[in-house]
């Protein structure tokens, strides 16, 4: 938790309303994403009970697995639910764009969204994922041919979830409290009708009257994928036996649909409310181009799919894999802490909290400065900004401003005044055309009030790794080739 963080949660008591820690959204939200409720049985290692899904709010589909320690019937549950979900998926794999570029390559125009309550979904669909691509569609333990292709897809966007910034497959409580602050501690942030108490409680109630009430099982249970205990104990077993009792009676099957859809049609209701709330925020500037990346990685699946002999993840990363995948999660973090800072005037001020950035206002400037000493002639303006703020920063250290991101500026030198200000005197480059006379609005003006940091989403380079088949001895020598094992068609559900 950070400051700013720390002093919005002790506002939004204060003044009984959630805190907006962003000036614009950071995630995308599709027009029509695919909302998906899991349920998992209690004491099994990710049993699907149940799902409520769809991309349509007013008709939701409801899945069940009636008995869910029968192999079979927890199969026919994942063929399902493969069905439904790769119809969306497959929704978007029609229209493509041409990118430009030095190559030109084409992409589909729009993707997938899949919105689940909580991280807790994200973890079942990884482990849903992971018991159902490496099945076999043949032999003693056949499964449906959509199970393991649907094993795949859940595994596709578990994987984009983990990457910093991506929007495939978002967790509503946590792209909520990343825009707003509650009153109450994170762990009550996890409950996603708590959480939607403190930001758009119900009229005429007060956000510490609402989430009391979102604490009642009865009214707003669980989200998934866990169910609430008193629940089990009282409605679900009984009604489960009652159907294993009953050999399939149509009346105990409805009467175990009846019981799972009143523990997820709350949920459902919450979960569009969400998406509503996300989606009424302004987005910010590099949301387009981070959701350009989550197309791009859609797109290069759908063909790496339709090629030849596409093998399913591997059951585990070998040591390359893992060590590139390591790395491109670094920098895509990097990129998007970046990218959020210079989208967002409050994210930046945690940089200035810090002493990695300074607002202030411009205070002198030589506007048609000339340096003539190298063998050319070049424009570089000299600015001094007046500050409050805490800087650590040093004489040398390059900075940018978000106003003018193609410009740098190097700070020369740093002065203290008696009044507690601090002048930041910054020699200009960039930005400016070829001239020597820049263009109008492409150097700070006296009296304008701008904003430096150390912050940049600049290209960052990958690392240099050997080829999966040099793997050194030291971390297990070059891995076996990656194909399905019979190991693998019989491997735990879990």
């Amino acid at each position: 938790m950070t400051s700013l963080t720390s002093l919005a949660r002790a506002l939004a008591v204060q003044q009984e309303t959630a805190q907006r820690i962003t000036t614009v959204r950071h995630t995308h939200i599709s027009d029509r994403p695919l909302v998906f409720i899991p349920l998992t049985l209690a004491g099994e290692a990710n049993a699907p009970l149940a799902a409520m899904l769809g991309d349509d709010r007013s008709s939701p589909q409801l899945l069940i697995v009636p008995q869910p320690r029968n192999r079979d019937q927890r199969f026919a549950f994942g063929a399902s639910l493969g069905r439904l979900l790769l119809s969306y998926v497959d929704r978007f794999a029609r229209h493509q764009e041409e990118v430009s570029g030095k190559v030109s390559r084409f992409r589909f125009s729009d993707a997938p969204q899949i919105l689940v309550p909580n991280p807790g979904g994200v973890g079942f669909m990884r482990l849903f994922g992971r018991s159902t691509r490496l099945r076999r569609t043949y032999g003693e333990y056949a499964v449906a041919p959509v199970v393991p292709l649907l094993g795949r897809w859940l595994t596709f966007f578990a994987e984009r979830a983990e990457h910093p910034g991506s929007s495939l497959l978002v967790p509503m409580t946590s792209a909520l409290g990343a825009h707003w602050a509650t009153g109450q501690s994170t762990v009550e942030d996890a409950n996603l009708a708590a959480l939607l108490s403190w930001i758009d409680p119900p009229l005429g109630q007060s956000p510490f009257e609402a989430a009391l009430a979102a604490e009642d099982p009865l009214l707003f249970p669980p989200a998934g994928p866990t169910t609430d205990p008193t629940f089990d104990a009282e409605r679900l077993a009984p009604a489960i036996e009652r159907y294993a009792r009953s050999a399939g009676n149509p009346r105990a099957l409805a009467l175990l649909e009846n019981n799972l859809r009143s523990q997820l049609a709350p949920t459902w209701d919450l979960m569009w409310r969400s998406a509503d709330l996300l989606a009424g925020l302004t987005p910010g500037e590099h949301v387009v181009e981070r959701w350009a990346d989550d197309r791009d990685a859609y797109t290069n699946y759908v063909n790496y799919l339709n090629g030849e002999n596409p093998l399913p993840q591997a059951r585990r990363d070998s040591a390359v894999a893992a060590a590139r995948r390591l790395s491109r999660l670094e920098r895509a973090q990097a990129s998007y802490d970046a990218q959020r800072a210079l989208d967002d005037p409050l994210v930046m001020a945690e940089f200035r909290l810090a002493g990695e950035a300074f607002t202030g206002t411009v205070v002198a400037a030589a506007p048609d400065r000339v340096d003539a000493s190298g063998p050319r002639r070049k424009l570089r303006p000299h600015i001094t900004v007046r500050t409050r703020d805490p800087l650590r920063l040093h004489a040398g250290r390059e900075v940018s401003s978000p106003a003018r991101p193609s410009q740098t500026g190097q700070i020369l030198a740093l002065t203290r005044l008696e009044d507690g200000f601090l002048d930041v005197e910054l020699e200009l480059s960039g930005g400016m055309g070829r001239s020597l006379t820049a263009p109008p609005g492409s150097i700070p003006a006296l009296d304008e009030v701008v904003t430096y940091s150390t912050v940049s989403d600049a290209f960052q380079p990958s690392g240099q790794w050997p080829d999966v088949d040099e793997t050194p001895w030291t971390h297990g020598g070059p891995p076996a080739p990656p194909a399905p094992t019979e190991e693998d068609a019989v491997e735990d559900w879990s």
